[in-house]
């Protein structure tokens, strides 16, 4: 910065720049007020610099005289080191417009730089509005994805709970699916069973029949448990024709079966009586039980499983039925030789002797009876009643056989006694011990023994009316003791007869 005049006038006008310097130096002063060591400080260069000599130049142009110009020389820095302004100053108008213009320079030169710092900034303000331009763009960008992102959540987490809930209507659909399938199956069976019912090879031998059965009861419970259903009843009455084509089917096997055991038996009982005179009792007792036990043993499997079954009354009614085939094959297969040995008994034998020995051989045929009874029936065999068409027709045997002598016999001492063989021997001892297997003959024992009583009661009354009431005496009558010797020499003679031997049945 060149240098100003040593001296001002005092009337020239202050410039612009001086004006804006001096109220900038007032405003300094009072806002930066300076320490008096500053003050000093400023006051010794004030007057070092006022005892400055003048420049070498000046100093010669003002030794020349008065009328020679103020001559300046300034270099600008603006224009390098070759680019010096001389200027000739000639009065004092040109000094203050040099003087303005150099201050416009300086000025000029001062506010370049921060002009262009200005730029700069300018530059980095548009930069960084740009970037925040950018920026807003980009979190406008941002917010319309976490909008969008939030839609789509909003989407998936909708359609996740769409699809769960799909799922468990899927899974309730399933097992409604499920249920409704386990429900028709019942009804579907019918097709099934009865086609199989009805094929050329389904018999009782085959061993799909009884698990077909089986179906068939299922589907038949079902069916009645559940008549809120559409058409019950015509399914109902199908199965039920099912049912009974099944048990027809089994009756016929039963009777079938039980028929060929019966020949068997009644062929092996013809062949061995046609090569001996007469068929011993034990071989008869092996033909009759044994033989007829190992031809009838396919039976034992369905008779089983219509026990099993029992709690149903389509299958109490089939199973009362083999019952009754049963003992009717059993009565027609030894109803013969049962009566011929009772015979036997009757024509061998007084009525004590053949009272003991009838009831002896009953008793053993009813214990056998009972015994295979129980092979083929294991599960109602305690029901004594089921073998009630086999026992009766035997027992009434005996009971036909005694009860004409019974009616004939006058005396009362034979009377008293067959009472003590019924009650004492029969009834007492042996069904006490045996009463399970005899349950049916006791109902035939008590008939024969009321008969014998009221035979006895009719005796007895008529003995006293006859021997004691109009009793006359002879003299045979009044001898004593040959009478009462003679007694005991008859009850001693019928005591000694021995009994007939009883049928050596086998142990089944």
């Amino acid at each position: 910065m060149a240098t100003n005049t040593a001296a001002t006038p005092p009337n020239l006008p202050k410039s612009e720049a001086i004006s804006k310097g001096y109220n900038f130096a007032s405003t300094w002063e009072q806002n930066a007020p300076l320490t008096e060591q500053q003050q000093g400080a400023i006051l010794m260069l004030s007057h070092a610099v006022a005892e400055r000599p003048f420049p070498t130049n000046l100093a010669q142009e003002r030794t020349s005289g008065q009328d020679i110009g103020l001559s300046v020389s300034t270099k600008a820095k603006n224009f390098g080191d070759s680019g010096a302004i001389e200027e000739i100053l000639v009065n004092t108008n040109q000094f203050y417009k040099w003087f303005t213009d150099l201050e416009s320079a300086l000025r000029s030169e001062t506010e370049e730089k921060y002009q262009h710092y200005v730029n700069t900034l300018t530059d980095r303000i548009q930069t960084i509005d740009a970037i925040l331009r950018q920026v807003d763009e980009t979190l406008n960008h941002f917010n319309e994805l976490q909008l969008q992102h939030q839609a789509v959540a909003t989407k998936t987490k909708t359609l996740h709970d769409a699809c769960d809930r799909l799922v468990l209507e899927k899974q309730k659909l399933i097992e409604f699916a499920d249920a409704l399938r386990s429900k028709l199956k019942y009804f579907d069976e019918l097709e099934n069973i009865t086609s199989n019912f009805y094929s050329p090879n389904m018999n009782v031998g085959n061993e799909s029949f009884f698990p077909l059965l089986k179906r068939l009861d299922e589907c038949i419970s079902y069916v009645e448990s559940n008549a809120q259903y559409a058409e019950p009843g015509v399914y109902l009455l199908k199965f039920r024709q099912l049912q009974s084509r099944a048990l027809g089917m089994i009756r016929s096997h039963v009777l079938s079966v039980l028929k060929s055991a019966s020949s068997q038996v009644q062929a092996a009982i013809r062949s061995s009586s046609s090569s001996k005179t007469s068929l011993s009792e034990g071989v008869e007792a092996s033909v009759i039980y044994i033989r007829f036990k190992a031809a009838a043993s396919e039976l034992k499997p369905v008779l089983e499983e219509i026990e099993s079954r029992a709690s149903r009354k389509e299958y109490v009614h089939i199973l009362s039925e083999c019952h009754k085939l049963y003992c009717e094959q059993r009565l027609y297969l030894i109803k013969g030789i049962v009566h011929l040995r009772i015979s036997e008994f009757a024509k061998k034998e007084d009525l004590p002797p053949l009272t003991r020995s009838g009831c002896a051989y009953l008793m053993q045929v009813c214990q056998l009876e009972h015994q295979l009874f129980d092979h083929f029936f294991p599960y109602t065999s305690e029901d004594v009643s089921s073998l009630a068409p086999l026992i009766d027709p035997l027992s009434t045997f005996l009971y036909d056989t005694l009860r004409p002598r019974l009616i004939h016999e006058t005396n009362v001492d034979f009377l008293c006694e067959l009472v003590d063989i019924l009650k004492v021997e029969v009834l007492g001892e042996q069904l006490s011990r045996k009463s399970e297997s005899l349950a049916r003959f006791r109902p035939t024992l008590e008939r024969i023994l009321a008969d014998i009583h009221e035979r006895l009661t009719f005796r007895a009354r008529t003995h006293i009316r006859d021997e004691i009431a109009n009793y006359i005496p002879f003299d045979e009558d009044l001898d004593y003791p040959a009478k009462l010797q003679h007694s005991e020499d008859v009850k001693t003679e019928t005591t000694s007869v021995s009994s007939p031997t009883l049928l050596p049945y086998p142990r089944l």
